[in-house]
Parts: C-alpha cells; structure tokens; sequence
C-alpha cells in the first residue's frame, strides 16, 4: 500500500493481509530486496538436504535414533530460515521425513494435531475473522482514538495509536491489526501534513511521507503490535507454540489468566519504553495539532450504530473470554486444590471453549428469514490455516526431541560448552537466540527451533526452565529492524512511509532494551503469579 492509495473503511478490506506466509509474488518489495529474497530461497533447496545429508553421515557418538532426529531437524530448520517452500509446507517435510527414516511411527508423530491448543488456535482465529469482516476491531479503534485530548497533541497520538493496537492484538492477528489501522494512521497522517502546509512550516509540493511523525505513528503500529500480542496466550503464534512446548516437556499447564497476569506489567513497561524510543529517535515536527479530532469524529460517523453482526461478534467474543478466565477466578476463590477447580478446569477447556464461542458466530443470526448467520463457512476458510498446521509440526519436533533423548543431550552439552549456569545466563542466552533468529525468519519458527532447545538447557543445569522457555516465547515475537522479520514490519514498510534506516534504528533501539526487560522482569513477573508452579 502506498501513502496516496485510497484508505479502506471496512474489516474486509484487510483480508488481502492474512497470509502469513507468503510467496515473492505476493510481495512489494525493491529490487534488492527481492534478489535478496530469490537468493535466499533458491539457497535452501539444496542447502536443506545437504545439511540432512552431511550430518547423518557424520561419525557422532550419538544413538542412530538422535542423530537421524537431529538431522532431519538441521534440515528442517534451513528451510524455515531460507523458505523455499512455505514454511508449514517445510515442517509437513519434516513429519514425512520422520515417519519414513523410523525415528516414530505415524500414530506418535501425528498425535499433537489433536492437541487442545490447535484448537485454541482454530476458535481464536475465527473470532479475529468476524471482528475484522463485520468492522468490530475498527470501530473499537475509532472510540480510543476519540478518547478527551488524544487528537490533540502528535504525542498522544502516537501513544494512543500504539495502545489501541497493543490491546487489538492481544485477540487479533498482529498482521491483521496493522493492516486494519494502517490506513487510518495516514488519514491522519494527510491530515497533519495538511496543517503544516496552511502553516508555512512545509514547502506546498512537501512529501507527508517524509515526516519523522509519520515514521514514529507507522513504527508505533508494526512494534505496538509485537508487544500486545505478547498479552495473552492467543494474541501471537509463537506464544501458543512456546506455551504447547513447554506444557509438553515440563507437565505444567499454564492457564489463560495466569499467562495474561504474567505478561502484563512487562507488556505495560514495554509500551512505555516503546513510546519513548519512538518519539526520541523520530522527534514530530510538531507538538500540538488540530483537525485530528474532527477526522475521528467524522469516521465514527460514518460507522453508524452498531449492526446486528457486530453486537453477535461482540456476544461470541465476550462469552470465549469469560469462559478462559472463569477457572482462574475459582482458583483465586477456592484454590487450585479445591474439587471444584479441577472439574471446572478440567471442562472448559481452552480448545474446546474457543470452538464454542467460534461456533456461536455460525449460529446467531443476522438475517432470520434467510437464515444468515454472522459468519459462514468461506470465511472460516480464510483463516490463516498455515500457522495451524505449522504450530502442530513445531510440537512434533519438540515431543520426538524429548522422547528420543536428544533434548537432553542438545542440552547438557550446551550448557557446557557455553558454561551456562545460571537462571539469568540461560535467559539471556533464550532471549538473545530467539530475538536473532526472528529478524531473518518467521517468529512462529523462531519460537519452534529455539524453546526445544532451552528447555534442555536449562534442565541440565538444575534450573527451572518456565522462565528461559517463555523468555524465548516472548523474544521470538520480537525481531522489529528489517521489514523481513515480521508482516507487520513489512506491511508499515510498504506504506513508504518509513526509511530502512529509520527502521533498522529504531527496531535496534527497541530490541535492546526489550531484550533486558524479559532478562531483567520476566523472573520477577513469574514470582509474583507463580506460574509454572
């Protein structure tokens, strides 16, 4: 999208950014970008069944089951980090390849797609359909923007805009949020430029895509979303991976609001530093603005009141939510020992709660007499059942590296080599890895390749894994410097809006310092909540 197209005004136009994985085709990107691209994705055709080959015909002292597990992995993860296939068709590679070489029967390897977390992920991902068709997200996102004061001062603004978009992707795709609130940010974007023209501040011909304002409200929605999305254990995919990876090597459930009490005061202390290396490193021209507000009153106007499909959306939602949190409120009540926790715990289930509240939006009605309801099957097709099948291969991966023994065996040579010790070394190691390996891949394949081997890690060296493991959930999300690293990033780039330079140091600047926030608060987030038990 560029600064001059037309803005869309409804949810659906969003649909076009659905697709996490995507081939060059359906792409915008430079030429060099693109040689960068076909370069890299060329490269991993052979570079992936070379590296499969080599290491299995290497003499290691390994059982044959853990090094052919080992190498199939090695090749997997080239394809993931070079894509050249898309990246859940890489991990249905791998499954094959597992089944075929004898490392597990087809029975044992498929099993994790039956997993309640696939089903989590399913439920989820509808409800983000109906709220981005019927306009629910967008509508939500022109009430905080009208909020007393916001639209008065680029500050605020920006701030506003980042809150909104935090909050929107906690239950919607972070991709999906960006493109959603994209168009309105150059709306207001024009408006701004617009004010500085009739000001003289700006030549009549100036660029609004030039603004350093622009920069920081673009950039604010890319990273705003990273962190939201961190939120609860549905506003990202690597957070239900990271959650799935852990529950399956170490047997501790970790519930919906428990996760969500753990990560909010980091996310709250992320967006505050987010804002201010935002508006440090991309300084508005301007303090104060006027016409903003006139602009959000005039989109909300334009919404009308709430439609049928909104209000059933707003019911679904409501009822999926309360539903999630309801066994954490009986364990604060009655205790996480009490019958009556584990039989309400035990029954609703967090997959089978999300298919619940997805399937109310097929049954309340928008048109009785036609028998319409808020959503129909083709748009459920439209969901991004990439990441589903992505996320079931991820488990398999990390259940066969527990159950053949090469966890152990990855791990305690690690930590060795690297004398990883303590709590705070083998976070920071998680963290840093993962935050790494997100700016060249997906953060789904970041948080799948480096939480199996954390875990590990961190066992051999007598350390609680819970917090390494979701130190590398949490720093998977992150990787916000190229417009690679994420869709989201690469969505804001191709606004035009935002230099690679500009991008690259801001997305540095906020990676460091998030990098310490997990290190430094995460230890202290999971004592407060006692998550991982």
């Amino acid at each position: 999208m560029t600064f001059d197209e037309t803005v869309p005004r409804t949810g659906t136009d969003t649909a076009g950014w659905s697709a996490t994985y995507r081939s060059l085709g359906e792409q915008r990107l430079s030429s060099a970008e693109e040689r960068f691209e076909r370069a890299r994705r060329t490269t991993g055709l052979w570079l992936a069944p070379l590296v499969s080959a080599v290491f299995l015909l290497l003499p290691l002292d390994l059982p044959p089951t853990q090094q052919t597990l080992a190498g199939i992995l090695l090749g997997v993860i080239v394809l993931w980090v070079t894509e050249p296939v898309p990246i859940p068709v890489g991990g249905l590679i791998g499954v094959a390849a597992i089944v075929l070489s004898g490392v597990a029967s087809a029975e044992d390897a498929l099993e994790p797609f039956g997993s309640t977390t696939i089903f989590t992920f399913i439920g989820a991902f509808i409800l983000a359909q109906a709220m981005l068709k019927h306009g629910v997200a967008r509508r939500f996102a022109f009430f905080m923007l009208s909020l007393p004061g916001v639209g008065r001062s680029t500050f605020r603004l920006v701030a506003a805009f980042g809150l909104v978009t935090c909050l929107l992707s906690a239950f919607v795709s972070n991709t999906a949020a960006v493109a959603m609130l994209l168009p309105t940010a150059l709306g207001m974007l024009t408006v701004i430029a617009r004010m500085l023209r009739d000001r003289g501040a700006v030549a009549a011909d100036f660029d609004p895509a030039r603004l350093r304002v622009g920069a920081a409200l673009v950039l604010m929605l890319a990273y705003g979303a990273g962190v939201g999305g961190l939120l609860t254990p549905v506003g990202s995919p690597p957070n239900l991976i990271g959650r799935g990876l852990i529950e399956e090597a170490t047997g501790e459930k970790i519930s919906f609001a428990r996760w969500t009490a753990t990560a909010l005061p980091l996310c709250a202390a992320m967006f505050v530093v987010l804002v201010a290396v935002l508006l440090l490193l991309n300084r508005p021209e301007i303090r104060r603005i006027e016409g903003v507000a006139e602009y959000v009153r005039e989109e909300r106007a334009a919404l009308g009141r709430l439609s049928r499909a909104e209000i059933n959306t707003l019911v679904a939602f409501g009822v999926t939510v309360s539903l999630w949190i309801f066994p954490g409120v009986v364990a604060l009540v009655a205790g996480t020992d009490a019958p009556v926790y584990e039989t309400v715990g035990g029954r609703l289930d967090e997959g089978v709660v999300a298919v619940l509240g997805a399937s109310l939006l097929f049954l309340l009605p928008t048109d009785w007499s036609r028998r319409e309801a808020t959503l129909n099957w083709s748009d459920a097709a439209r969901i991004d059942w990439g990441t589903v099948l992505f996320f079931g291969t991820g488990i398999i991966f990390g259940a066969l590296l527990e159950d053949t023994g090469l966890a152990g065996t990855i791990g305690g040579g690690a930590a060795a080599a690297l004398g990883l010790s303590s709590l705070v070394a083998i976070t920071a190691f998680a963290a840093v890895l993962a935050i790494v390996l997100s700016e060249t891949t997906s953060n789904t394949a970041s948080a799948s390749v480096v939480v199996p081997i954390v875990i590990p890690i961190a066992v051999a060296a007598g350390v609680d894994p819970f917090v390494p493991a979701l130190a590398a959930t949490f720093a998977a999300s992150f990787g916000f410097m190229l417009p690679v690293s994420t869709a989201q990033n690469a969505i804001v780039y191709g606004s035009g809006v935002v230099p690679i330079t500009t991008m690259v140091r801001s997305g540095f600047g906020f990676d460091v310092i998030g990098a310490l926030l997990i290190v430094l608060g995460l230890p202290l987030a999971v004592a407060r909540t006692g998550i991982g038990g």
